[in-house]
């Protein structure tokens, strides 16, 4: 059966793929497109964090709102 991470170029990406990959986006663009094409990647990657923040804290508050439902009623004891 044929696995994705068998494949060879999956397991890591050394220097020279990267300057391979960083000359190829240069020719496909040009140098006058690479600072938008970082800017509008740095916002995405900022917006992807955000979300990820928001959820991350509305599985906690709701952790802590079941919590709170199945703590035991300690005024009532004897």
């Amino acid at each position: 059966m044929f696995q994705i991470m068998n494949l060879p170029f999956m397991v890591s990406i050394g220097g020279w793929e990267v300057l391979l990959i960083f000359l190829v986006v240069l020719l496909l663009f040009g140098a006058k497109r690479l600072p938008e094409l970082a800017k509008g990647l740095g916002k995405g990657i900022r917006e992807f964090k955000g979300a990820v923040e928001g959820i991350e804290k509305e599985l906690d508050e709701a952790a802590d709102s079941v919590e709170k439902t199945q703590e035991p009623n300690h005024s009532s004891g004897a």
